[in-house]
């Protein structure tokens, strides 16, 4: 598969999951969290999915679209793994992240720190939509919707 097809599967796959359990993630309060805003795409489609939420993005550097880049009370710049420490706690409904490199030794890196991070934002109950595996006591996988393949992207719900 070239990769652009496997980009456009990556997408879809990413936008039918934020679809599928926006329905459940309403039902939870809190904030959203966008871990990775790269150039704001998947950010501006979380504003029309929740447009009465508090949408927090981080990311090392603003490399958003204009239109598509929070207000600086919303964006926080530097180290995800650092940065997103000070956000323990947050009680997020969602935590989404697609920070993945598709570099198996750097992914490996960021999965020391990633489900930890995401699990401590999260609210109970609160749901984490990822681009990479996550391996957490605290969180339960969930089934994708039936358009998106096992392994393209993950779902899971923190239990306590």
């Amino acid at each position: 598969m070239s990769r652009l097809d496997s980009f456009i599967r990556r997408m879809t796959a990413q936008r039918d999951v934020l679809n599928h359990i926006s329905g459940k993630v309403r039902k939870i309060e809190g904030p959203i969290i966008e871990l990775g805003l790269g150039n704001g795409r998947t950010f501006d489609h979380l504003r029309e999915l929740f447009p009465d939420r508090r949408i927090i993005a981080f990311d090392r550097a603003v490399a958003s679209h204009k239109s598509s880049t929070p207000d600086a009370e919303n964006l926080v710049i530097g180290e995800i793994c650092e940065s997103g420490a000070r956000f323990h706690g947050i009680d997020a409904a969602l935590v989404h992240a697609d920070i993945g490199t598709g570099y198996d030794a750097k992914d490996a890196v960021t999965l020391t720190w990633l489900p930890g991070l995401a699990a401590h934002m999260l609210a109970p109950g609160g749901i984490v939509a990822s681009g990479l595996p996550l391996v957490h006591p605290w969180l339960e996988q969930l089934p994708l919707p039936s358009s998106v393949k096992a392994g393209r992207y993950f779902l899971y719900r923190r239990t306590s």
